[in-house]
């Protein structure tokens, strides 16, 4: 089972959903967990939890937009990924502006981290680059193919072929 922060919110199953296959790491094992932060009562970790708990690594599970806080020392953290949502990095809700502000403790503290869509869109606006939808209206929704950099192999022994992405906005590379 994941570990989560609030007893607000059920465990979730490590097993893999049909067609997640397990990455490999070539990185040492920690026992700090990996801080997760989700955005909605119903998102799970999916492929990406189950890869860090096959390769040794604790889930701390959070839930800001629900009330779970996130704490400002990360030391007893290994890393922070950061999952989409359906929510847009420009809202100007409490918990989206509440979250992008967090995300000077991740990047002072020189935590390693991974935003996945949302995730990255928020580090994108932190660091000072643009969050917009595409000029020409399109919406990119389904699996993609997936080539692994040399650094990325290094990382990773063996990536998944595909990863499927839903998103009506992409981001600028900041600085």
């Amino acid at each position: 089972m994941f570990e989560t922060s609030s007893k607000n919110f059920r465990t979730q199953s490590a097993t893999p959903r049909a067609g997640c296959a397990p990455l490999r790491c070539a990185m040492a094992l920690t026992t700090d967990p990996v801080l997760l932060v989700l955005h909605q009562h119903h998102s799970c970790a999916g492929a990406v939890g189950y890869w860090l708990r096959r390769n040794g690594y604790r889930l701390d599970i959070r839930r800001p937009p629900l009330g779970d806080p996130l704490p400002s020392d990360l030391s007893k953290h290994s890393g922070v990924i950061v999952f989409g949502g359906p929510m847009s990095a420009n809202d100007e809700t409490g918990s989206v502006r509440r979250e992008i502000n967090w995300l000077e403790a991740p990047l002072k503290q020189n935590t390693p981290f991974l935003g996945i869509c949302l995730g990255a869109q928020m580090l994108t606006k932190v660091l000072g680059g643009k969050v917009q939808a595409r000029s020409d209206g399109v919406v990119e929704i389904g699996y993609c193919d997936v080539q692994p950099t040399d650094a990325g192999k290094k990382l990773i022994r063996e990536w998944p072929q595909k990863f499927f992405q839903f998103h009506n906005e992409g981001f600028s590379l900041p600085d």
